[in-house]
Order: C-alpha cells, then sequence, then structure tokens
C-alpha cells in the first residue's frame, strides 16, 4: 500500500507546528519514537560503558543493540564494522588520519568537485601531511552529473584512494555508486562513500556496493545528531587507531574514543525502528523486489521501508521540477529532465532572478517555509557554477513526510516573491 501521509507526520512532534519544513538536506526532524529511545535511556539506564552494575549492563545492551540496527540499516556483514561518533565530518577527520598512515610520500588519491567539502578536506589534509598528490573528478555544470571519463583517467594512476558521495547535498544527483566502487576496485583503490544525504531516501546495501568505507548522519534521516561509519572488518582491523590507553583494540571499541553519546546512540536505535515501522505498515507491496538478494528479518523489512520512501518520494521529484520550472525567472542548477528524476533525490537548489539568495530563504521563511541558502559546505559546487562570491543557491529539499500541497504553496509563494 502506498504510504499514509498524515500517519506518517503524526510520528513527528516537530510537524506540528504551522511551519513547511523543506529543510531536510540540512536536518531532518526527529521522529517519536527517537524520542522516546533517548528519554528512555537517560531515565532508565544512564551509566558509562562496562560497568558491573545494572544501569551499565542495560546501557551496554542498548548500545549493542543500536550496532546490530545499523548493521541491518547498511546491511553489513557484522555490527563490528559499525562505529559511532559525533557525525560523518568528525568520523572522516578520524578515520582519514588512520588510512592515511597507508599511504607514502608520491602515492596518489582521488575526490571530487561534486563533494560536501567533509569528504573532500579531511582528505586534502592528510595528502598534505604525507606527501601525497591529489587528483580531482570534475563534474557536468549544466547536468549537476559526476564526469565518469574524469574519473577513470584518475583511476588509471591507480589511486590508494577516492573519496565520492552517494547523492550531492547540493544538486541532488544520485551517484552510480555500484558501478563507480567497481572501477576503483578493478585497480586495487579503496573507495570511502559519503552516504549523508542518500540515506533518508533509498536502499543502502554495503555488500552489494562492496563499499570499503560508508558514512552518514543520522540527524538527516529522523534521528539525533550522530554519525555513523561502516568499514569492512578487514580493513578496521588493519588500520592504526588513535586513541587512548587503556581502550580495549576490539572492534567496535578501537575506533568509537571516550564515552560516545549514549543517548544519541539509542536515538539512532529508535530511528531504525521508524523505518521498520515503515517497512511493517507501508512495505508489504516491495517484497518480491528483493527474493533474489536473501535478505531476511530486520534487513528485509528496512529495505522494503525504504523503497516505499523511495517510490514515494519520486513523487515529491516530479512535483518539485515541475513547480519551481514554471516559476518565472528561477534558474534550477543540476538535473531538469523529468525522465530522470530516478537520478535524483528530492533535493532542488536554485536562483530566483537577480534577488540574493539569502533574501529569498528569508522571504520564504517568513512565509513560514524553511529552507536553506548558500553553499551547504559543497563549496566546489558553488564554485564551480560561479555563484560562490554571489551567495551560492537556495536550497529546497523534501523527505518522505512532505507533501504535494507543500510543494504547491512553495510554488505560490515563489511567485509572489518574484513578482
Amino acid at each position: 500500500m502506498a504510504l499514509n501521509i498524515p500517519k506518517i507526520r503524526a510520528q513527528f512532534p516537530a510537524l506540528s507546528r504551522p511551519a513547511i519544513f523543506f529543510d531536510g538536506p540540512g536536518g531532518t526532524q526527529i521522529c517519536q519514537q527517537s524520542l522516546d529511545r533517548m528519554q528512555k535511556y537517560l531515565i532508565e539506564s544512564n551509566a558509562n560503558h562496562e560497568g558491573a552494575f545494572a544501569t551499565s549492563i542495560e546501557s551496554d545492551a542498548i548500545l549493542a543493540e543500536a550496532h546490530q540496527a545499523m548493521a541491518d540499516f547498511y546491511n553489513a556483514a557484522s555490527p563490528a564494522e559499525i562505529i559511532f561518533g559525533n557525525n560523518m565530518t568528525t568520523l572522516t577527520l578520524h578515520l582519514s588520519r588512520s588510512i592515511s598512515r597507508m599511504w607514502e610520500a608520491g602515492d596518489e588519491i582521488v575526490v571530487t568537485k561534486l563533494d560536501h567539502d567533509a569528504n573532500v578536506t579531511p582528505w586534502l589534509l592528510a595528502a598534505q601531511d604525507r606527501g601525497v598528490n591529489v587528483n580531482w573528478v570534475r563534474f557536468d555544470l549544466e547536468k549537476g552529473t559526476l564526469n565518469l571519463d574524469d574519473l577513470q583517467r584518475a583511476l588509471e594512476r591507480k589511486p590508494k584512494l577516492l573519496a565520492v558521495g552517494y547523492a550531492s547535498n547540493s544538486l541532488g544527483t544520485i551517484n552510480p555508486i555500484r558501478k563507480i566502487i567497481k572501477m576503483a576496485h578493478e585497480v586495487g583503490t579503496l573507495v570511502y562513500v559519503d552516504a549523508v544525504q542518500f540515506a533518508p531516501h533509498g536502499v543502502i546495501d554495503v555488500q552489494k556496493t562492496d563499499a570499503d568505507f560508508l558514512v552518514s548522519s543520522s540527524y538527516k534521516y529522523f534521528g539525533p545528531h550522530a554519525g555513523i561509519l561502516y568499514g569492512k572488518r578487514n580493513l578496521l582491523e588493519e588500520l592504526f587507531a588513535y586513541k587512548v590507553r587503556p581502550a580495549s583494540n576490539e572492534l567496535p571499541d578501537k575506533f568509537e574514543t571516550g564515552t560516545q553519546n549514549h543517548e544519541g546512540i539509542a536515538g539512532v536505535l529508535g530511528a531504525i525502528e521508524y523505518f521498520e515501522w515503515i517497512g511493517k505498515e507501508f512495505g508489504e507491496e516491495y517484497g518480491d523486489l528483493f527474493v533474489e538478494d536473501g535478505y531476511s528479518g530486520r534487513v528485509l523489512t528496512l529495505k522494503k521501508a525504504m523503497t516505499a520512501i523511495h517510490a514515494y518520494e519520486q513523487e515529491l521529484n516530479q512535483a518539485l521540477l515541475s513547480t519551481l520550472e514554471f516559476v518565472p525567472k528561477l534558474k534550477i542548477y543540476g538535473l531538469t529532465d523529468s525522465r530522470r528524476t530516478d537520478e535524483r533525490v528530492a533535493t532542488f537548489s536554485f536562483r530566483l532572478g537577480d534577488l540574493h539568495p539569502h533574501k529569498v530563504a528569508e522571504m520564504l521563511g517568513e512565509r513560514g517555509i524553511y529552507v536553506w541558502d548558500g553553499n551547504y559546505y559543497a563549496l566546489n559546487v558553488t564554485e564551480q557554477l560561479g555563484l560562490e562570491e554571489s551567495g551560492g543557491m537556495v536550497r529546497v529539499g523534501a523527505a518522505h513526510y512532505n507533501t504535494i500541497e507543500e510543494i504547491r504553496k512553495l510554488g505560490e509563494a515563489l511567485i509572489e516573491i518574484v513578482g
């Protein structure tokens, strides 16, 4: 059955506010299940790690359950392959230091102009420290798609690492990640995938894509502020970990330095339980799509949930595209072919006439419509488009709790603003 949007929206307390939340690419609203998990943790099991008393034992059990839940969400082979941290940026800065210890002066790595800076600058800094050369992959300025010919040429040099995004947080483009990883592995290159923008919108399977590392942030998919990294177990075991004594060398503790945000990890578990609820309520019709994959239990339920979400968001994708194209003087950056919306998430960036993007965001905010403006830390994108010095772009992003009616109101507001 199709998503029941009123029933979905009832799971989000913040949606009772008289506002339209199109700010999801910067952070979604939190679901009730996540809030409940955090409150329950803080009241009933708030304790540090590995104590010999009830609240600590209960706390450790919740943390273990959260690792397993995220392993199921990513379809990782083991919860030992799941590392929690503050956010994607902090985890990447941490891991880049460990990964770069395997590089030698004169080696090469590859980054892209389409990525969020959190999957660029950590690698640039590591390369600088290790005397490693950096090659850049460009993107098509009209379509917002990654230049795979550029990528192929860069990979011919057999770099040590490719850092690439699953989806652009600026232009919405979904990269052909499975193909990209295959290209990289054919020349022995490790791949570090930023899945922050993709995670709320579609199925992730780290085993099927063969990603070496993949990271997302749960505040982009209806949970609290936390980051969750997947790494192949053999790689995580091989890497040197920067940590204090006498921290464990066992996974996942090896890379979870210090005392973690336990209530936040509990909240991530709640977000995964929300996806489970969607899979059970609305995902049954998609079960046949996964017969050959061998999924079962929670993994299968989550894959059905994300497929149901993706199907509904394709409607939002089409509605946003047609609505924005109807607004006079509005220029969309990135894919605008209505036949290719399956190659993008429902995130659109645009300029409205000669109005400064921040002014447009302010005027929409005054009308109760929340959007972002600027470069959203995808600095290379706005620089390549020649928009950085003039304020970047306005960004509108839909999540599955948004509605076609909200998109209609956005269009009316933009027409009013442009005058």
